[in-house]
């Protein structure tokens, strides 16, 4: 069979490793959205408002805390079998999960069973998504011609504005449709139950793959490492640390602006749900924006300068967050919210090819997705938590300067990074 026989197209490729994402972060983030809205009330009934929105962010944590194992085991899978298997079985945890959330009891029917099988699904969760955003990267980078790695990169990072918009606008619509008792009541699960349907659209593309060209040649060659996280953490530690590094900045970025945002704006600033709802739907489109023209970037003049730069900015940004969110308009919250989103993208699109470039081709799926999922630990994990606490103690300064450190974190990080537009997969 020719080469062009086998190869299979950009479009082909563009779809399989974005939809997944697509899928697996709207699942995310209705959960999120869920946590700074309702899940307090529903699964934490005891205690004031603030108290119940800290416990509901603890549970928005445990998936975060559990990504890098999800990382390293479907790693493992993915570096010792396949791309594809893998793919297939991680949007599958994903989705079983976050469907059961959707017909959970809750605490008037369970007591505390409800809040510990909460965290039990959430935990599948994070076990899925850990294993899933590496394969759609690796699906997309293995697949790229040279030069344009930071392109095909980006596939999958314009699943996440893309969930989050369908996320966003689940619950938009039924705020729309459903009054405060009857979203609290079972409107929340709708967009969980929704899930099962964007699964099954997302397996029957991911079953039509084939392995990709670079890990078919692994195969082929019987390079294949017995235990790979054992293998990166000798030999590839520091590209492990500074990869998870870089993406502390994504993550605060991303979950400050959306999750602490909401919750702000709806409790504190008394901005009905709907229109805060609203006003993420214009910001996330800066974010979707922003991934193209970051990952050309990329390829034209390196990963490292656009990550510097975008970082750079990310840092001064927090200075912006009090004034801004204090000022309690629309357009001015919105503003900063586009800003935030942006810088999002920007940061976040050359990390689709970065990342994987760090690692050889027999350990790069677990490499990739465990520095990516470490990072989601440092800078997401307990971002909502930790900005609310900040608020309760110094207010939204040091809410401002929590993005900034962490901005500056992964600038560091970057900046001892070496250049790897130009590595050879090996």
């Amino acid at each position: 069979m020719s080469d062009t026989a086998i190869a299979p197209s950009v479009t082909r490729i563009a779809l399989a490793s974005f939809i997944g994402t697509a899928i697996e972060f709207y699942d995310f983030y209705i959960y999120g959205m869920a946590a700074a809205l309702v899940i307090g009330p529903v699964f934490f009934p005891d205690g004031d408002p603030a108290t119940q929105a800290l416990s509901s962010f603890l549970t928005f944590a445990v998936a975060f805390l559990t990504r890098p194992l999800g990382a390293m085991l479907f790693g493992h899978f993915g570096d010792r079998i396949g791309r594809k298997t893998t793919l297939v079985t991680s949007l599958l945890v994903m989705g079983i999960s976050t469907t059961l959330i959707g017909v959970l009891p809750a605490y008037a029917e369970i007591g505390t069973w409800a809040p510990v099988l909460l965290c039990l699904l959430r935990f599948g969760q994070g076990i899925g998504l850990g294993g899933e955003w590496g394969g759609a990267a690796l699906l997309a980078t293995e697949n790229a011609p040279a030069g344009k790695r930071g392109w095909y990169g980006m596939f999958p990072q314009l699943g996440p504005p893309v969930g989050f918009l369908l996320a966003t606008g689940s619950f938009l619509l039924l705020a729309h449709l459903l009054s405060d008792q009857e979203f609290k009541d079972w409107g929340w699960r709708l967009p969980f139950l929704a899930s099962s349907v964007l699964v099954v659209i997302g397996l029957y593309v991911r079953l039509a793959l084939d392995e990709t060209p670079v890990f078919a040649k692994v195969l082929a060659q019987h390079q294949r490492v017995s235990l790979p996280v054992l293998e990166i953490l000798k030999h590839h530690g520091s590209s492990l640390l500074l990869g998870a590094l870089g993406m502390v900045v994504c993550y605060a970025l991303f979950y400050i602006a959306t999750v602490f945002s909401l919750s702000y704006g709806t409790t504190s600033l008394h901005i009905p749900r709907q229109q805060f709802l609203g006003m993420l739907c214009i910001a996330v489109i800066f974010m979707a924006a922003a991934t193209p023209l970051s990952a050309w970037a990329g390829d034209q003049f390196g990963r490292r300068p656009v990550l510097l730069i975008a970082s750079s900015a990310a840092c001064l940004s927090g200075f912006a967050l009090q004034p801004m969110l204090e000022s309690g308009s629309p357009l001015i919250i919105t503003a900063f919210l586009a800003l935030e989103l942006f810088l999002m993208g920007a940061t976040f699109a050359p990390m689709g090819a970065l990342l994987p470039e760090l690692f050889p081709t027999q350990l790069r799926y677990t490499g990739a997705g465990t520095a990516y999922n470490l990072g989601g630990i440092l800078g997401a994990s307990f971002a909502p938590y930790i900005a609310q606490r900040l608020v309760s103690e110094g207010g939204l300064a040091w809410v401002g300067a929590y993005v900034s450190i962490a901005a500056a974190i992964s600038l560091l990080a970057v900046y001892r990074m070496r250049e790897t537009r130009d590595n050879q997969w090996t």
